[in-house]
């Protein structure tokens, strides 16, 4: 059985997986309290599906970007886990968690989630072979920098406030913006993406996993 955490931004998920079935699933908004919610959340998240920690085989963790503080709480506990009972473990990019969970398309995705300060971390995607894949380096902008940047018709998704999904929607038919329920990250998809990491026999040092920070205007090599 696989546990994703993801802790990226203030809204935190969890998920158990054996690879068929999503055993448990839960996503909450937190007040910069990941510290005090995480590991009592995963306890509850275990008790609840009937398991405990033992039955626990690998670990998929976000890896951001996103928040350092909501990153480093995430990746720190998970490799306290994984070091202590000795389980793999599997890093995902936040963004791609997000992505994987939307329709194919023919025009290109940008997948968006909170960077601070009223900025956007943004991921670009491109569908190739029914699969969408990054296609260009995540930068961090401004709503209205990211709003220039888009001159053609564009499928938008990810963690907006209510301002910005208006300044979006008035931008038709560059922008299609993805509804609430698409843009909420599911760490069930989280979770899908490290069991297949992990079934294709990849995964990460966790002594050297390390989160993605993103500063203003400091694109991440793609």
């Amino acid at each position: 059985m696989l546990l994703a955490i993801d802790t990226s931004t203030r809204s935190v998920g969890l998920a158990l997986f054996n690879g068929f079935q999503v055993i448990y699933e839960a996503v909450w908004s937190s007040r910069d309290f990941h510290t005090v919610e995480l590991a009592p959340a995963i306890a509850a998240a275990l008790k609840k599906s009937n398991h405990t920690i033992a039955d626990l085989a690998v670990l998929g963790v976000a890896t951001g970007p996103g928040s350092f503080t909501g990153l480093r709480i995430g990746l720190a506990l998970a490799k306290g886990v994984a070091l202590a009972r000795k389980l793999p473990m599997v890093g995902i990019p936040t963004l791609d968690s997000l992505a994987v969970a939307q329709p194919i398309s023919s025009m290109p995705m940008a997948a968006v989630l909170r960077a601070g300060r009223g900025r956007l971390a943004v991921g670009w995607y491109q569908a190739v072979n029914n699969t969408w894949q990054s296609g260009r380096p995540v930068e961090v902008l401004t709503p209205q920098e990211l709003l220039k940047q888009i001159q053609n018709p564009t499928y938008l998704c990810g963690e907006l406030t209510e301002e910005e999904r208006a300044l979006f929607s008035k931008n038709l038919p560059n922008i299609f913006l993805a509804s609430t329920a698409h843009s909420l990250r599911r760490p069930s998809f989280l979770a899908e993406l490290a069991w297949q990491r992990w079934k294709a026999g990849q995964q990460d040092d966790p002594a050297t996993l390390a989160p993605i920070y993103l500063h203003y205007n400091d694109p991440v090599p793609g």
